[in-house]
């Protein structure tokens, strides 16, 4: 522990010129999963790369509800680091089971944020019913989880003999319960030194809308069970062992190069780009190659000499290419060998990167972009990262955070470069001590004279 507590103060002296709130175009509110966590990855979207300006993403930065920044490193979506969270613990109400086996022979009164997250839960039994009933019934809060759950996880105290059934409803206001398809049981047995344990509860067979639900809702088939739940995790649907290619496609602007019809392409910001494809209406066969810059004054750079896009039939088409490496240009070229018959769109694809950070200062926080003057302090978050993981296991991963709306800071302001007071001030000495030699020179040089006309 005091070794952590040395590295997040090491953390510190890297945010003592970090630039303020006002330094910024935009933020981006976080929601996070979780409180107790620590540390927090969310995974960038469009609009943040719309926004920033540097192409290493140097002006991004996580902030405080002060408006500091929080130590923040950027990862792509391969390195360790940036890998979702496997498992996610989720806030949960005990309630009593019912001998009907359905959430109707109690009311729930409860306490909410405005985000929807529960602050208090209170079951109130109906009249004949008893208040020791075993509580075995469960209220779960996802009020915060923003992606789809795979599964459940239930962890209780040990117990002699387990199995239980369960049905599962859904609702987003605690007033509208929606019975699903999915059902779950949990199990735990054992026999001659052996154990048969059930902890998962798949919610694959949830509809999409379901799958994102604020609440659910788990009751069990018999009233009689006695054990007591000790905790719930969630089992996240972003732990695919590759992040999904996103895709952005691109207007043409023909242009003329060495009398030949090319097509000009501009990406309005640095994304990491992986892939590309060309897109045309109809059946074609057309050769291409590509070439990007970083900015106008830069030389064009070849990526693709080779390139082929063809389709016979809507199913029947080539396949995108990927780059041998991650491209932030954003000036893009397309050369074709002979007529493309009509404007060719350029497909772009890339994975989102991931911003980790520690939840220092005070909450909330918010992803702020967009700055010509202000960069961020490199954090070495990896170490950190790795005394947690000597404490927790090898297995902890940072928390999931959601981006919110965007929301204004200083606009456009943010993106003007900084006037070079330094420069102009460095110039203005040099001009007057020049002036000053000057004019002693001029004095030294009317003094001879002087002194002649006198004598």
């Amino acid at each position: 522990m005091k070794r952590l507590g040395w590295i997040v103060c090491l953390l510190l002296p890297l945010l003592a010129h970090a630039a303020p709130r006002q330094d910024y175009a935009r933020q981006w509110p976080l929601t996070l999963a979780r409180d107790d966590a620590g540390a927090y990855r969310v995974t960038l979207d469009d609009t943040v790369y719309r926004q920033a300006r540097s192409p290493a993403l140097k002006d991004l930065v996580v902030i405080d509800a002060d408006g500091n920044p929080v130590p923040t490193a950027v990862f792509a979506p391969e390195q360790p680091l940036a890998r979702a969270t496997p498992r996610l613990s989720l806030p949960w109400f005990a309630l009593p089971s019912t001998p009907a086996a359905d959430g109707r022979a109690w009311s729930l009164v409860s306490e909410a944020d405005a985000d929807g997250r529960l602050r208090r839960v209170e079951a109130r039994m109906s009249p004949g019913m008893s208040d020791d009933a075993p509580r075995t019934a469960l209220l779960i809060d996802l009020s915060r989880v923003r992606e789809p759950v795979n599964a459940l996880v239930l962890h209780w105290e040990p117990v002699e003999a387990l199995d239980l059934g369960y049905r599962i409803e859904a609702s987003d206001d605690l007033e509208h319960w929606q019975a699903i398809a999915a059902r779950g049981r949990l199990v735990d047995l054992q026999r001659e030194g052996r154990r048969l344990l059930q902890r998962r509860i798949d919610l694959f067979g949830l509809m999409p809308h379901y799958q994102r639900a604020r609440y659910l809702r788990l009751t069990p088939d018999r009233s009689d069970a006695v054990f007591r739940i000790t905790g719930v995790e969630a089992e996240l649907a972003s732990t695919a062992p590759e992040t999904p290619m996103r895709w952005i496609e691109l207007t043409a602007a023909p242009m003329r190069i060495d009398e030949r019809t090319a097509y000009a392409y501009t990406l309005e910001g640095p994304f990491p780009v992986r892939a590309v494809d060309v897109a045309l209406p109809g059946n074609h066969a057309v050769r291409w190659q590509l070439h990007s810059r970083a900015d106008e004054r830069a030389p064009w750079q070849g990526r693709i000499y080779d390139g082929m896009t063809w389709r016979l039939a809507p199913a029947t088409r080539s396949q995108a290419r990927a780059l041998g490496t991650v491209v932030r240009d954003r000036h893009w070229r397309l050369g074709t060998d002979g007529a493309a018959g009509a404007l060719p769109r350029l497909r772009l694809g890339y994975r989102p990167e991931v911003v980790v950070f520690v939840a220092q200062g005070r909450p909330p926080y918010a992803l702020a972009a967009g700055s010509a003057r202000a960069s961020r302090a490199e954090a070495p978050l990896g170490e950190l990262v790795a005394a947690v993981r000597r404490q927790r296991g090898e297995d902890w991963q940072p928390a999931p955070a959601y981006l919110g709306p965007p929301q204004m800071l200083a606009g456009d302001a943010a993106l003007e470069a900084p006037r070079d007071w330094k420069t102009w001030l460095l110039w203005g000495v040099l001009v007057l001590g020049a002036l000053l030699v000057a004019g002693f020179a001029l004095s030294l040089l009317r003094r001879p004279r002087a002194a002649g006309s006198a004598a």
